[in-house]
């Protein structure tokens, strides 16, 4: 493994969704400005995400994106054939991007030979990421599969899909690799005894004949003395990410596990591990992300959906809502009115509506510039996937009021905070138990998680401007998540919700990346000086 900070590490990306991960990764430099990682293969099993990854596999082979494809995104023409125009780069995105669910082929067939010619051609400088899915941990999808008459966890087979990525592992023997996960996966268990996550750690290790040996590293331990000395294992909580100390503007938990074989991990000592992701700490708002761009109106459901119609609809809407009660001090309803009907006399008297979908860029002239610099590509015109979804009239008060309520009081209101004017047939909307059923993401704080369930509703995921009266759209959700505003995601939009909810934050992945380089880096340095010393001694 000499020289390991002069060359870069081959990834294979497994469970690879639309590549957050990858993406990430791909972005992170070396010390002499060269790429450090470079995606060699990419696994994921929808068509859709597929599609999405194996585009971005192409446009990784040029240095400056092709002219045709800043045509398209800027509405100027349609997605051209890229096979046709550029054969070879499509090919090779092909050979990068499969489109594969793991343990339903026979790895025999193709994929353990492209393995071992990833680890072969790459003299073991290789990586290994992703994550298996992880319905099953998530509290949410725990709660789901306990209603499901018939249910043993112990049959599922979504909670031993990690066994694939340590099947992966044995067989790539990778320098390193990083395993991604929701928070429940600490608490989860098969037979109400012996929790998963102390299985996953255990293969992750290497404790079994002939496996690898691994290091196990948490990149944000709570304890210094826990970190990785030899024979350690950090405490499973010290595994937990939280996404928005680190730049990125959206509370996101993840069980982020990084293992560095332990041939190569012996050198380090117990200080090469400590603040692998301290010096990107910091913090970044909703604000940040999505304020300066383009303003839209949402469309209308069930009825007709020009922008007159929206216009008298949202007037009516506001019109209500200046006059309902609120459970706010009499200073703070007193300004709740008065700013919804701002609002209402405001939008009453324009004339000119905004679209549904975005015919400009734009960024907030207070974003950082790191997010800043991360999100915006000057060649755009245009934001791509800015198109808003439609709500039913009942809807648009609610999120009018809930916007309107946060932008006073500067937190969204819960179902006991809505008067019975705004109140949704809901059986369960007094019980109790969906408080949160309608979420504003305010602009001084970090969005709630995105999660794949934006594809269902926009409930959770409102607008903090109350005059849009909306749901986030895919390309704000994009920009809470990370992704660069070039980033295009294929499929229909309810499928490219699903793809963003399900991603990894690429700006994430980019600090998790570069902490994993800097141990890899360190640990050829000591192989390196051990060498040199044998070889003096000699």
């Amino acid at each position: 493994m000499g020289g390991v900070n002069r060359v870069s590490f081959a990834i294979v990306d497994i469970f690879a969704g639309p590549g957050g991960l990858a993406e990430g990764f791909s972005r992170v430099a070396a010390a002499d400005g060269e790429k450090a990682f470079r995606i060699a293969l990419s696994i994921e099993k929808d068509a859709t995400a597929h599609s999405t990854l194996r585009l971005r596999a192409f446009l990784r082979q040029f240095g400056r994106y092709p002219d045709e494809y800043y045509f398209w995104l800027n509405g100027e023409q349609d997605e051209p054939d890229w096979a046709a125009l550029y054969p070879a780069e499509w090919k090779r995105a092909a050979d990068e991007a499969w489109q594969l669910e793991l343990g339903a082929e026979d790895p025999a067939e193709r994929l353990d030979a492209k393995l071992d010619r990833i680890r072969d051609d790459n003299d073991g400088r290789v990586a290994l990421i992703g994550g298996p899915p992880c319905q099953a941990y998530s509290l949410v999808g725990r709660a789901r599969n306990q209603g499901k008459e018939g249910y043993v966890a112990a049959e599922d087979g979504r909670h031993f899909l990690y066994r694939e990525y340590i099947r992966i592992l044995d067989r790539l023997r990778p320098a390193a690799f990083v395993m991604e996960n929701v928070k429940g996966l600490l608490s989860s268990s098969v037979d109400g005894e012996s929790r998963i996550v102390d299985r996953v750690l255990d293969d992750l290790r290497g404790n079994r004949p002939g496996a690898e040996r691994y290091r196990l590293v948490a990149m944000t331990p709570k304890r210094r003395d826990q970190l990785p000395i030899a024979g350690a294992v950090p405490a499973a909580g010290d595994f937990v990410v939280r996404a928005e100390e680190f730049g990125i503007p959206q509370a996101r938990h993840r069980v982020i596990i990084v293992g560095v074989r332990e041939d190569l991990a012996s050198g380090l000592k117990q200080t090469d591990f400590g603040g692998l992701l301290d010096s990107h700490r910091a913090t970044t708002t909703v604000r940040e992300a999505l304020k300066g761009m383009p303003a839209l109106r949402s469309g209308l459901s069930r009825t007709s959906d020009g922008a007159s119609e929206w216009k008298t609809a949202v007037v009516a809407a506001m019109d209500l809502v200046a006059g309902v009660p609120t459970g706010l001090s009499s200073e703070e309803h007193g300004r709740f009115a008065d700013r919804a009907r701002h609002y209402h006399a405001r939008l009453a008297a324009a004339a000119e509506i905004p679209p549904r979908e975005a015919y400009a860029t734009g960024q907030w002239d207070g974003c950082s510039p790191a997010l800043r610099n991360w999100l915006e590509d000057a060649r755009l015109t245009r934001l791509p996937n800015h198109e808003t979804r439609s709500h039913i009239t009942g809807d648009l008060a609610r999120y009018f009021f809930a916007a309107v309520f946060t932008e006073i009081s500067g937190y969204s209101p819960k179902a006991k905070d809505y008067p019975p004017e705004l109140a949704p047939a809901h059986q369960n909307w007094s019980s109790g138990k969906f408080a949160d059923r309608f979420r504003v993401q305010a602009w001084n704080g970090q969005s709630t998680t995105v999660t794949c369930h934006i594809s269902k509703d926009g409930h959770y995921f409102i607008h903090p401007d109350p005059a849009q009266c909306r749901s986030l759209t895919v390309r704000e959700a994009a920009r809470l998540q990370t992704f660069p505003d070039n980033y295009f995601f294929m499929g229909g939009r309810t499928e490219q919700y699903v793809q963003v909810g399900n991603a990894v934050p690429p700006l994430l992945a980019r600090h998790i990346g570069a902490a994993v380089h800097a141990l890899l880096t360190r640990a050829a340095r000591v192989g390196e000086e051990n060498d040199a010393e044998l070889a003096r001694v000699a």
